[in-house]
């Protein structure tokens, strides 16, 4: 069983670390958007490449969060990528934890 608890450890950690990347990238694309960034810079467009199709899919379900002139797409994302850190990769690592 120890195996399984090693992977499940594993997988927990790397998922972690997924949801940390993601985290600063839409952190740091919130902050290039406040600035007028230049579309065709190399950085610009990764990272409109990475978060593009998060951020669309929420701006498409609830088009309400980017009226107004702000966007608070990248909050709701954050949120729910600190409850899933929080929830299910805590969750996986209690579970490999006490496999061992």
């Amino acid at each position: 069983m120890f195996i399984i608890g090693n992977l499940l450890t594993a997988v927990a950690t790397l998922l972690h670390l997924v949801i940390f990347f993601l985290y600063l990238v839409l952190i740091f694309q919130a902050v290039i958007s406040w600035v007028n960034p230049d579309p065709y810079n190399p950085i610009v467009r990764t990272l409109n490449a990475v978060t593009g199709p998060i951020l669309g899919r929420i701006r498409a379900r609830l088009p309400w969060l980017a009226s107004g002139g702000i966007d608070f797409s990248p909050l709701v994302v954050l949120l729910g990528l600190l409850f899933v850190d929080q929830f299910l990769v805590a969750t996986l690592r209690e579970l490999g934890q006490r496999l061992h």
